[in-house]
């Protein structure tokens, strides 16, 4: 499964949700230094979606807000999760 997700390193708290216009966000503490964002994204995805970080993987984006990931899951359970979040239509 392909998700676009709207980063935005250096947040206080950790937290996807849908913007306005229907966007998939990840607000995430990690600084955008480093790798270190992209790398906490990764991990935090995983964590959220309850699967291995081997199964998130960045397509595209790795210097850009703006990011493409293939994500390995059972679409089912992933589709669940992104339906509780705050936001979704």
């Amino acid at each position: 499964m392909v998700l676009h997700v709207k980063v935005k390193p250096g947040s206080k708290v950790d937290k996807l949700l849908y913007d306005a216009s229907g966007q998939l966000n990840a607000k995430i503490r990690a600084p955008a230094q480093d790798g270190k964002a992209n790398a906490y994204l990764v991990e935090y995805l995983a964590r959220q979606f309850g699967i291995a970080k081997s199964s998130v993987e960045i397509i595209s984006g790795f210097t850009n807000p703006h990011k493409k990931l293939e994500v390995t899951a059972d679409e089912e359970a992933v589709a669940r999760v992104l339906a509780g979040l705050e936001g979704y239509r």
